[in-house]
């Protein structure tokens, strides 16, 4: 074996399967047909996120992982986002069991058996979105711009071989088992406004992204996380240029591991 065998292979594993997609799916047309049922004011609704651009890992990898779902309302600047997550969470509680329902501010949780939604509300004026702001912001509302990363990302990935998907979902998962150095975005972003030197497969991309992670602003904890991981990537090009291909993907290995 390779250490781009063994990334390509363990690429497959974390990736959400056409089963488990096609269930998730299913889940998706039936909340969004019972929000269209209960609320006759509703601008519009969809999902996005990372389940949209298809960078989400799969549930068993990432016990976090969610379906982001906007429900936009008609006249929604008119009230405060409490008073939207109140309706919303009003609506899962009439149409789901309630002991799968909470807020995590600013989204209400719907925890199903495979699947969990975060449903946001927002409004829409002049081309923007607008979501609940955090919690430490000085406003109710934030911008937001839900399709514009999916562009970026789908331009970028056609323009280099098709791996870029792949490369996230790989470091979103040594960021998963590293106890999230990183937020899912910081590291999507990382990746789309790279530019790749001399890639050409997936090994190449990855050893190319570990070794221009940042880590101005970490914590020193975190910071240990990511030069760890640096070098190990060091010891497989080391390992590799000494022709000890095995010892390189045994090397790769402790990233994961």
């Amino acid at each position: 074996m390779s250490v781009l065998t063994y990334l390509t292979d363990l690429s497959k594993t974390i990736t959400i399967p056409d089963w488990e997609r096609n269930s998730t799916n299913t889940s998706i047309t039936t909340l969004s047909y019972k929000l269209g049922n209960y609320f006759n004011k509703i601008e519009s609704k969809f999902v996005f996120g990372s389940y949209d651009r298809k960078t989400i890992l799969r549930r068993s990898r990432d016990s976090d992982s969610d379906v982001d779902f906007m429900v936009s309302f008609e006249n929604g600047s008119s009230w405060t986002p409490q008073t939207l997550m109140n309706r919303l969470k009003r609506f899962a509680e009439a149409n789901y069991s309630r002991n799968e329902i909470y807020q995590s501010s600013p989204t209400i949780v719907l925890e199903l058996s495979h699947i969990k939604f975060e449903l946001v509300p927002a409004y829409y004026t002049w081309g923007t979105y607008h979501i609940p702001a955090p919690a430490s912001s000085f406003s109710q509302w934030t911008n937001t711009y839900p399709h514009a990363l999916k562009k970026d990302l789908n331009d970028k990935n056609k323009a280099n071989y098709y791996l870029i998907r792949k490369l996230v979902r790989l470091l979103k998962y040594w960021n998963v088992i590293n106890y999230k150095v990183y937020t899912s975005y910081e590291l999507e972003k990382y990746v789309i406004d790279k530019y790749y030197l001399a890639s050409y497969n997936l090994k190449d991309y990855f050893y190319d992204a570990v070794a221009g992670l940042p880590t101005y602003g970490l914590s020193s904890y975190k910071e240990d996380k990511v030069l760890r991981l640096k070098r190990i990537v060091n010891e497989a090009r080391e390992n590799e240029r000494q022709g000890w291909n095995y010892l390189a993907e045994e090397e790769i290995k402790k990233a994961f591991g």
